[in-house]
């Protein structure tokens, strides 16, 4: 079962505390500096840095694993995990919230510069471009009983103007842009993280 929209928002406002600190890090990053130097630097230590690192890599991993589990069909790859394919894609979005959670600790929200900082911002792009898209593709389908909106004007190939259009329709279309935009990003996203992993470990 897909979660509901009610549980997709709930998941949307912890998305958007947990991206709170990114904003808010010129502010607090110096007051730590100044009242708690150690504890800034045990969080700034290349130990600390690895650890969290570490386990931020597992969660991409195990959100791969979950992609080909999901795709498996369309790029002809078997793999015999049980569970619905309902499941696995809930347990995607709950991981990917996870992992923004993961990426706050292992950065204390400090969006970083240069190659650093794009990268942690397609990183956002990815989670949000995947949450936002299926919270707009749920509250279509939750938002009515009704097969039809009859307040979007549709136009028929013939040209002629038809007076709503379906809600699958609308969902394909919707999942078109989202999904698309995500799975570009995702491309982006795990070139960038090889290059992000092999700079962690030539500067170490």
């Amino acid at each position: 079962m897909k979660p509901k929209f009610s549980t997709l928002i709930i998941l949307t406002l912890i998305s958007a505390i947990i991206l709170l600190p990114f904003a808010l890090s010129p502010i607090y990053i110096p007051v730590f500096r100044e009242k708690a130097f150690d504890l800034l630097y045990f969080l700034q230590d290349n130990l600390y840095k690895q650890i969290t690192g570490y386990i931020s890599l597992v969660f991409v991993i195990v959100e791969m694993v979950l992609i080909i589990r999901k795709r498996g069909r369309s790029w002809k790859i078997k793999m015999s995990v049980p569970g619905s394919m309902q499941l696995w894609r809930k347990i995607h979005i709950f991981l990917g919230v996870g992992l923004l959670a993961i990426v706050l600790i292992h950065t204390i929200g400090v969006a970083g510069i240069n190659f650093n900082a794009i990268f942690l911002w397609v990183f956002f792009g990815v989670s949000l471009s995947a949450l936002v898209g299926v919270v707009a593709e749920t509250g279509v389908v939750e938002s009515s009983k009704k097969r039809f909106f009859p307040m979007i004007k549709n136009v028929a190939p013939d040209g002629k103007v038809v007076p709503g259009v379906s809600k699958g329709n609308m969902i394909r279309s919707m999942r078109a842009l989202w999904l698309n935009t995500h799975i570009i990003l995702v491309g982006l996203f795990f070139v960038m993280l090889v290059f992000h992993i092999f700079m962690a470990y030539y500067y170490a």
